[in-house]
Order: structure tokens, then sequence, then C-alpha cells
């Protein structure tokens, strides 16, 4: 086919990972010609490239996966409670070859413009290659964590040794025995990596910029005949689930956070009691009151509890004391790690706390900060992503008059309806978008609910005889408004916070919170309502 000729289709997916498969799968089943355009050369989203050692799922196995499929439930085995890298990719690629949906994606195809033609209510989507494709409706499964960061650091591209980032990590891995190592932030992505690199390099330097909250993760390997046991209740799993308030009835980082209300006081408990829940449950004992989300004095005293708990695991004072977080727990999304605080009683482990002394450059050697110069074969980059619309952002999308989706978020702030839609961007669906409980859910039930109203929309859309559906912006902005102004003065929105959650560790972009709070189950409900009520808060035409 030549390069300028147009290929035309019902719908356009962009993006292979969880969303884009079950959006291809869920809109064929239709009968909708679906074109998947996947960037990659395989299937898997952000679990192929975020291939780092020691990358894991906060969510249980059996929860952190598709619903809509008895058959695939039973058939796929998962062997971990909380699933690794390599087990979710090659579970995506098992889904792949069972629904046969390899025919339908584009692999190594990278979109790099979208522009709405009024004329004809359709969407031209154009390709790094310069290939064309025209569709009515088009369905942004980008992802919300698969844009990393550039560390902007002086002097990288001098450095001499091994520059490795952990969302495009070598998939044949990376050998650090014997290897100076640094890695450059303490985020997931370093909590989870540090205790992984450390067993193999000869010394391990981790460069904090901001400490973080972590809990020790329930992962394990299942028992024997214990998945079989979950399969045979898995209706009732997934009942529970549908209920739950992040979308995981089971094991997940938010657990902690969800089994609060059942806990005292923290200003209430003595000291007596306070030490023991330390003692016994370690730093979650810290952090399981009910009052440290809602009373500031309780937050701050759950920050100390948990300098105490870190200083009970970490020997050197100095190093336990760093590791301490200056901001309160739950402005950002908790981490889960196995082993993160013990191993920096290692003897090839070192903190560089760089709230002491920023990093100044890099050099062909090493990195020079304000607190010394740390010479180094590797460095590890895990710093982070421009969440939530940094890859639809970067797409060159233009609506209604040529307006350009990236400026209007620069400038506005991401206001969305629901998560899903964009006024003056017709027929444009967005998977997780801003104002949809993403971040603080499990992303696989919320995908699979948005998906599937998003494919009876469309099928509204044609039924009806009508060309286009567009969210009004009176409803975005009374969506996110309301979003905004339920966190207000609560600890996520914390002026010492800088979470990605709010895009706070993006330099430039707009500080906003727009995560639906309020949980999965009244989301569901509200979307419901609003499709029941003839789509209220768009405009059909």
């Amino acid at each position: 086919m030549a390069v300028n000729e147009i290929q035309r289709f019902d719908a356009v997916v962009v993006g292979a990972g969880f969303s884009g498969l079950y959006a291809l799968h869920r809109l064929r089943a239709q009968g909708l010609r679906v074109r998947v355009l996947e960037a990659a050369d395989k299937v898997g989203g952000t679990w192929l490239f975020n291939r780092y050692p020691g990358a894991r799922c906060d969510i249980e196995s059996i929860e952190y996966s598709y619903s809509f499929s008895a058959e695939i439930q039973q058939e796929w085995n998962w062997t971990e409670v909380l699933p690794g890298q390599p087990e979710i990719e090659a579970y995506l690629n098992f889904v792949a070859d069972r629904l046969d949906l390899r025919r339908d994606i584009q692999f190594d195809t990278r979109v790099v413009a979208m522009t709405f033609d009024e004329a004809d209510a359709s969407w031209l989507v154009e390709t790094e290659d310069g290939q064309r494709f025209v569709a009515p409706f088009v369905v942004a499964a980008t992802g919300i964590l698969s844009v990393p960061l550039d560390p902007g650091i002086p002097g990288l591209e001098t450095f001499g040794g091994t520059t490795l980032f952990s969302n495009s990590f070598p998939r044949e891995g990376f050998d650090f025995t014997g290897k100076r190592v640094a890695i450059i932030g303490t985020g997931s992505t370093g909590v989870q990596a540090t205790p992984v690199v450390a067993e193999q390099a000869e010394q391990l330097y981790v460069f904090q910029r901001s400490a973080a909250y972590t809990l020790p993760s329930p992962g394990r390997p299942y028992e024997p005949g214990e998945l079989e046991a979950l399969k045979a209740g898995y209706d009732e799993i997934r009942a529970a689930q549908r209920t739950a308030h992040v979308g995981a009835a089971r094991l997940s980082v938010f657990s902690v956070l969800t089994n609060m209300g059942s806990h005292p006081a923290l200003k209430t408990a003595s000291r007596e009691e306070q030490q023991r829940a330390i003692a016994e449950r370690g730093v979650v004992g810290a952090l399981y009151w009910r009052d440290i989300l809602s009373d500031p004095e309780a937050g701050a005293m759950a920050t100390a509890l948990y300098g105490e708990a870190v200083a009970r695991i970490v020997r050197d004072p100095e190093t336990a004391a760093s590791l301490v977080p200056n901001y309160p727990f739950g402005c950002k999304r908790p981490i889960i790690d196995q082993g993160y605080y013990e191993t920096f009683n290692r003897d090839n482990v070192t903190l560089v706390d760089l709230r002491k002394g920023g990093i100044e450059e890099i050099t062909p050697t090493g990195i020079r900060t304000a607190q010394g110069f740390y010479e180094l074969d590797v460095i590890l980059f895990a710093t982070g992503f421009d969440a939530l619309t940094g890859a639809l952002a970067r797409i060159d999308v233009r609506g209604r008059k040529g307006e350009s989706l990236r400026e209007f978020w620069a400038t506005e702030g991401p206001y969305c309806y629901l998560g899903l839609q964009m006024a003056g961007f017709p027929n444009l669906f967005t998977i997780q978008g801003p104002g949809s409980p993403s971040t603080a859910s499990n992303f696989v039930a919320a995908m699979e609910q948005q998906i599937d109203w998003i494919a009876d929309c469309v099928a509204h859309v044609r039924d009806g005889g009508y060309r286009t559906i567009e969210a009004q912006a009176v409803a975005q902005t009374e969506w996110i408004d309301q979003i905004v102004d339920l966190v207000a003065g609560s600890v996520v929105v914390h002026p010492d916070c800088t979470s990605w959650w709010l895009g706070a560790n993006v330099p430039g972009k707009k500080r906003m919170y727009t995560t639906y709070a309020l949980g999965l189950p009244e989301y569901r409900r509200q979307c419901a309502q609003i499709a029941a009520a003839g789509y209220a808060g768009f405009t059909l035409s």
C-alpha cells in the first residue's frame, strides 16, 4: 500500500497495552472494523517497556487481570500473588493470541498527529512514517504512566559508562556484577529496583530526591492448590471487586488505606500502644490509624512514628533519618517493596540524600553533587513519568477549528468529562483520562468499565443515526471542579507534596488534582446514570 494512501476504519485505537487489547476485542465484537496502532513491536504497553529489575504489580494477580472472559480466567495460571513484569507481559501475549487480536494490530507504528474533520465527522490519524488512517471514532489507550521524564541533568550525554532507563530497560537484561552503580529516583521504580541491583553491584549509590513511604510487600508464590481454590470462587471475587472502593477486594497497595477505618485514632493512642503497633507491624503500624489522613496533627505524628519504625530496621541513624519523608502520608500513591529498608544495612549500599546537597552535573566518570563526587560505571534513571495526560499531549491532537489539546491542557489545566472525553474533540475517547479513578484504583478494573461504557456509547451513536458525540464544556468544567473541591485541604494537595498525581513532578505543568476520589463503584454508578439520561453532559449531533 502506498505511504500516502488513506486507510479507512470504523475505529482506530492507539496503544496495545491492557486498554488497547480490550478496546479492540470489545469494538470488534460489535462488528466494527478496528485498527490498533502501536509504537512498539509487541503488545504489553507499560509492562513491555518497564522491565527493570524488581518490576512488580501492587495489585493481586487474580484481580489485576481481565474479568470479561471466564475462559481466560480459568485457562491462565498465575504463579505469584503479586505478579512480576515478565508474568504480566506473558499474560497479555496469551490474551492477544487467545482472542486472535494481532491480526488487527499494526506494530512499529507511532502516532504523531490526529486531526478532526468537521465536514466528514471523522479523525485523520497520522503516523511518524507518513501513514494515514481515517475513522469516525478514536480510542486513546495511550497509558497513564507511559511517558518518562527527561532527567534534565547537565552533562548526561558526557557519561562514559552505561546509561540505563527504567522505562526502556534492555530486554536481554543487564548484569550489574562488579559495577559501581547509581540509581537516581526513589519512587516505586527505584524502591523496587534497589534490593535487586544491590545483590549484584559492587557498590550501589541510591540518589534520593524525595523519601518515600513504602510498605513490605505481601507478595509470594501461590501455594499448591491455592490458585485452583481462588479460580473456583472467581465469581464471588469479581462481585466483591465491583463493590470495592478501589476495584480490588483482596490484597493491594491500597489495603492499608482501606483498612484504616477499623483502627483507633493515633491522637488518642497511648505511647505504649504506638510502640506496640510498630513493634508488631513495622512501618505499617505507623500508618494504619484512622485519623492520619483527616487530621494534620495526627498525620505529623504518623510520620514521626514511621521514622521510629524505619530506625528499628536501618542500623545507621543518619541513613534512617534521611529515609523518612518530609510530607504527609497519603499525598502520593503508597509503594510496596521487597526488603528496601533492609538493603541499606548492606556494606555495598549508600544512600545519597539530595536534600543535603543536590546533583550538580554528570561527568564522564560519575556524578558530582554538592556533597561530593561519586565514581560510577552505571547510572540507572528511575525519574518518573508525565502521568495521566503526558502520552496524549505528545501527539498533536487538533479538534474543532484546529484547537490543540496540548495547548488547552497546558493553559487551562487537564479538563476532561468523566475522564472519557474533552469538549471540542468529538468522538475521541480517552482511557483513564483526567477525572477518572485512574491512579487511585485498580487500573484494570477501572479500564474495563470505561471501555464497556465507550463501546456502548459508540453503539448508541451509530444505531441512533448520529455522527458525533462530544463532551460539553460546562459539563467537563463542573466535573473536574467537583473533583478538586472534594480533596481541597486534604493530604493529596498538601503544598509540600510534589506528587505525579498533581503533575507537580513535571516542570511547568499546571498543578491540579484530577483523580476521581469517591471510588470506583460511585464512578460506575454516575457513568451509568449519565448514559441512561441520554448521555447528559454530552452533545449528540
